[in-house]
């Protein structure tokens, strides 16, 4: 019985490409992120009221960081908790 080697497992991991993951639609605008528009920000927050990563969320990067500042300042004018 051949003894499997850790060079031939990680040969065979690599071996199939992944398929790239499909962008997802945003059914937004970047101008309707705001901190006024609470019922869309609201989306993004849990029942404890942290914000979401973008791992379940699955916007873009610079949508994330725009919905991150308006959640904090939606926040702060005590418009969200």
């Amino acid at each position: 019985m051949p003894r499997k080697n850790k060079a031939d497992e990680k040969k065979r991991r690599n071996a199939t490409p992944r398929t790239p993951r499909p962008k997802p639609k945003v059914d937004f605008t970047e101008d309707k992120i705001d901190f006024k528009n609470t019922e869309l920000l609201r989306q993004y927050v849990t029942d404890n009221g942290r914000i979401l990563p973008r791992k379940y969320t699955a916007l873009p990067a610079h949508y994330q960081r725009k919905l991150t500042t308006a959640i904090k300042r939606a926040r702060q004018m005590l418009l969200m908790k």
